[in-house]
């Protein structure tokens, strides 16, 4: 099939771009690189990327949308509480991670930044928080008193640094199966619940401040 009836999709340029980094062991210089490669048109590309950046960053999005899709397909779910609803978007999220492993650890391994300054993930980040706060809006709903409302800003920006805290795990785990992730995921979501639950404010924002100084310093 010749490039200009070759039907090119966002999905297929993901899977092409990915297929490229990890046999390349590098991200192309250009558009036109990769798409000389794959032997298709820069226009066809343009159509769902305007740029190299936006690919990478699509694809940390495009995992968010794969995990949030995969959770609501189970009918249960919307009546999970929200620290359930977190751990099961944690489990899903790094399921998908874990399909993708390679290509991750490649973009972790080979950023000039720390974790925590990886430009792609900012898109990723805002996903994240979004979820976070939607969960914590629906949770204060049903709660008359202000003083026993969560903070949701606070509870999205701890979900953030949650994640980057599971991230970072996740990269050195090298249990079978990623059974030592799992844990980490229940042990931290609990404790963050927990947390919230039961310590004052003020002790939160300790508590987020050594975590990332901890995490990611």
């Amino acid at each position: 099939m010749s490039a200009k009836t070759k039907k090119i999709t966002k999905e297929s340029i993901v899977s092409m771009f990915m297929d490229y980094v990890l046999e390349h062991e590098k991200v192309p210089k250009s558009v036109y690189k990769f798409c000389k490669v794959n032997k298709i048109v820069e226009s066809d590309f343009y159509l769902h990327f305007g740029s190299i950046s936006a690919i990478e960053k699509g694809i940390w999005s495009s995992f968010f949308v794969n995990t949030i899709t995969v959770m609501k397909k189970n009918e249960e779910y919307h009546d999970f509480t929200n620290r359930d609803k977190m751990l099961t978007f944690f489990y899903t999220f790094f399921e998908v991670l874990t399909l993708n492993r390679s290509y991750v650890l490649f973009v972790i391994e080979n950023s000039n930044n720390s974790l925590k300054n990886i430009g792609q993930l900012k898109g990723l980040r805002k996903d994240i928080k979004v979820f976070a706060k939607e969960l914590i809006d629906a949770g204060n709903e049903n709660k008359n008193l202000k003083l026993i409302k969560h903070n949701p800003q606070l509870f999205s920006e701890g979900a953030w640094l949650q994640f980057m805290f599971l991230l970072n795990f996740w990269k050195s785990d090298d249990s079978a199966g990623f059974e030592k992730t799992d844990i980490a995921i229940e042990k931290s979501v609990n404790t963050i619940f927990d947390v919230f639950d039961n310590t004052p404010l003020e002790n939160l924002l300790d508590f987020g401040k050594f975590l990332y100084k901890e995490t990611f310093v």
